[in-house]
Parts: structure tokens; C-alpha cells; sequence
């Protein structure tokens, strides 16, 4: 999974409270029906919303996962109209009040948390504090659209208690699905962070090279090798997601490459380009002096410093090359690991119109 997609992957837990009733028809006179025509309202919401988380995560085409999207917003609204046109309950208006909160709460989060979320991607990409904060928001986002939702359970089973009703605690395939999908995204998120901090590094030290900036090609090596050092420990404590450490262990052959190289081939680069500053002098002094006026020990100190500028130049490519065959390798593994993990952990939800 690509940077980009990563960030795309918007995931908001919600909790489905699912409960079974003695009486199933919608008899609106009494409040068993009454519950029942509430949850009903709620129903399509949901499903199309994990219809298209699923989608999300799967990797399916921008266009329809924005189609996806919209349609979330379209039922959302749909089931802000069917509970405010269900009426109290005898004079009782607080279950259909928290219903039309609940579903306000969804509404603007799709609609306008995720337009800020969209906006922040392209900061979240420049920083590793940028990303950690584009993941925070999703957690807020996420915890306030659990809050919400916990607060929908609480006034059923308060409305449960009140009129008498016998509620069965249980899990609907929907719920199961929705409760897999928050702790693989919670996982991930916390992997992606630690694979993205060695990541964005190892950018900069890139740019660093390309500049030719010799003290911060130095100071880039040395923070890559202390987060490199770093995520390698944080991954102890995240070594399997349901037994399946794949992912784990595609993180760490990344990080131990990044590692490797701030050792080693990223140390030789250094040396390469203090040795090429100090050519560039050699030459230029060289130069400066008219022909006439070079002694011996000039042409012999200017051979030999052409001599082994040459040799550091056969070295310093040697190390690009080992460089972009570790990255290269270690990523393309990351990425088919990061997907092939999400298509074994992310429930599969399709509704008809999908």
C-alpha cells in the first residue's frame, strides 16, 4: 500500500449496539416496535458505510470509493429523515432525539472531518510529526463517532428499561465485521508510523545527497540510524495481529535495511563527498597555477589526487547501487506485504448497489 493510499484509507470505528427483541414487527404503538423501527432507520447507514470501508481497504478504484463515500452521506441522510418522521413514542421523545443526534454525528464526520482530513494529507506526507497528527485525527474522529455511538446504546437500553423490554446482547455479522476492521486499523496505523518515520528520513537524506550537503547527509544517517534503531524495538510489542506477523516482519526487514545502510553504505557516501570537496580544491589550485610555474610535486600531488577521487567514484557507485536495491526491495516487500495483509484481515462487505 502506497504512502497515498495509506492516508486515504479513512477508517472510522463505530460501534453497531445489536440486540434481540422478544417482538420483531414494527408495531410503532408499542415501544418494542417502536426500538426496533429506531435501529431500522440505521440499518442502511451502516451497511453501505462498511461497504465502503471495505472497498477502502481493499484498494478499489478512487472513483468508486468516493462514489462509495457519497452514498454513505446520501443514507446517512435517509436516516436522519425516517427517524424524525417516526414521531415520539406516547409523548416520549428521547430515544428518537439521541437516534437524530447519533446520526448527525455521522453526517459531519463524513462530510466535513473528512474534508479536513483530505486537506491535511499533503502535510502529513512532509513530516513525520505531520503524519503522526493526520493519524491522531483519525483517532479523535474516530473516538467521537464511538462516543456518539455509545451513547445511542446507553438511551436504548435506558428506553429497554424503561418500558420493560428484555434485551439479548448480541453480534450481528455487521458487528463482527465492524469490530475486526477498527483493530486492524488500529494496528496498522501504528505500524505505518513506525515504518513511515525511518521512511520520510531516509527522504531527506536523499534530498540531502542529491544537494550535495555533506553535514546533512551526516546528521540525516545518524537520526535514520536512531529511529531505525527505535521502531526495531517498538515492533516487540507489535509482533502479530491475530496471530499473523507478516506485516511485523515485512516492517522490520525494512527498518533493519535502513539501519544497515546508515551503518554502512550511507557512512561511505559521506566520505565520498568530503573526498570530492577535496579534489575540487586540489584541482582548483592546480589550475590556478599557470603551466610554466608547476613544479613536479604539483603534477604528482594533482595525479594522485585524480587517482584516488577515481577509485572513491567506483566505490561511491557501488554503495547507490546497493542502496537502491535494498530500498527498492525492502519496499516492494512492504507494499505487497501491506496489501496482501489487508486482504486477509479486512472483512469483505458488499451491499447491491457495490
Amino acid at each position: 500500500m502506497s504512502t497515498k493510499h495509506q492516508l486515504r484509507f479513512l477508517f472510522l470505528s463505530m460501534i453497531f449496539a445489536c440486540y434481540s427483541f422478544a417482538v420483531s414487527a414494527q408495531d410503532l404503538s408499542t415501544p418494542v416496535g417502536y426500538l426496533s423501527a429506531i435501529n431500522t432507520a440505521q440499518e442502511e447507514m451502516n451497511q453501505t458505510y462498511m461497504a465502503y470501508m471495505s472497498a477502502a481497504a481493499h484498494g478499489r478504484r478512487a472513483k468508486k470509493v468516493e462514489k462509495l463515500r457519497q452514498k454513505v452521506l446520501e443514507t446517512i441522510i435517509d436516516a436522519r429523515n425516517n427517524t424524525n418522521g417516526l414521531g415520539a413514542y406516547k409523548g416520549d421523545n428521547s430515544l428518537k432525539k439521541s437516534g437524530a443526534d447519533y446520526i448527525m454525528v455521522c453526517y459531519h464526520v463524513f462530510n466535513d472531518d473528512y474534508a479536513k482530513l483530505i486537506n491535511m494529507e499533503e502535510i502529513a506526507e512532509q513530516s513525520f510529526d505531520g503524519m503522526q497528527a493526520y493519524l491522531l485525527m483519525q483517532e479523535k474522529i474516530s473516538e467521537k463517532l464511538k462516543e456518539a455511538s455509545q451513547q445511542m446504546s446507553d438511551a436504548e437500553k435506558a428506553f429497554a428499561a424503561k418500558y420493560e423490554i428484555k434485551l439479548i446482547d448480541g453480534k450481528s455479522e455487521l458487528g463482527e465485521k465492524m469490530e475486526q476492521a477498527g483493530k486492524l486499523n488500529r494496528y496498522k496505523n501504528q505500524m505505518f508510523l513506525v515504518f513511515f518515520k525511518s521512511n520520510w528520513q531516509d527522504g531527506v537524506i536523499t534530498k540531502a545527497m542529491n544537494n550535495k550537503k555533506v553535514n546533512e547527509i551526516e546528521q540525516g544517517r545518524n537520526a535514520l540510524l536512531q529511529y531505525a534503531a527505535e521502531g526495531l524495538k517498538a515492533l516487540d510489542t507489535l509482533k502479530t495481529f491475530n496471530g499473523d506477523p507478516s506485516l511485523a516482519v515485512a516492517c522490520r526487514q525494512v527498518l533493519t535495511y535502513y539501519k544497515k545502510s546508515a551503518e554502512n553504505e550511507l557512512a561511505k557516501l559521506s566520505e565520498y563527498y568530503l573526498k570530492q570537496e577535496n579534489f575540487e580544491k586540489i584541482k582548483k589550485s592546480f589550475e590556478s597555477k599557470p603551466e610554466s610555474q608547476r613544479t613536479q610535486k604539483d603534477v604528482d600531488e594533482f595525479n594522485k589526487a585524480v587517482k584516488e577521487i577515481n577509485e572513491a567514484v567506483g566505490s561511491f557507485n557501488k554503495s547507490i547501487n546497493n542502496l537502491n536495491n535494498g530500498r527498492t526491495q525492502a519496499l516492494e516487500n512492504w507494499e505487497k506485504t501491506n496489501k496482501e495483509f489487508t486482504d486477509r484481515h479486512m472483512p469483505h462487505y458488499k451491499k447491491k448497489f457495490y
